[in-house]
């Protein structure tokens, strides 16, 4: 039952991943923020279903299935590549440091959130 809710979270995240990047594909600028967005609201979504149930069926379906294939770790690696090999050295920076910083403090936010639920 459990790689079933996990498979389930995966497909539906996987897709709404990919609406959430053609939605956004008008920003056609330097800065990935397709990427960036899925990644932060992915981060503050798993900080909510930590926060909010530690150890629930809730943890299997939406945050491995869903924020599984929903954020993207190596995409955002071969943007970071990309914009580096571009010597985009200042988009760059940005991006590195407002996903990884972001992420972590929205990650924060969402569990802090999800505790009082």
């Amino acid at each position: 039952m459990n790689i079933f809710l996990v498979a389930i979270g995966g497909f539906f995240g996987a897709v709404t991943r990919y609406f959430v990047a053609n939605k956004l594909s008008f920003l056609n600028n330097s800065f990935p923020a397709a990427t960036f967005f899925v990644n932060l609201s992915g981060s503050f979504l798993l900080g909510l279903i930590m926060g909010g149930f530690p150890s629930s069926k809730w943890t299997l379906l939406v945050g491995i299935g869903f924020l599984g294939s929903y954020t993207t770790f190596s995409t955002f690696k071969v943007e970071m590549i990309n914009q580096l090999r571009k010597k985009k050295w200042k988009p760059a920076l940005i991006y590195m440091f407002l996903s990884y910083f972001g992420g972590i403090v929205l990650a924060f936010l969402g569990f802090l959130t999800g505790l009082r639920l």
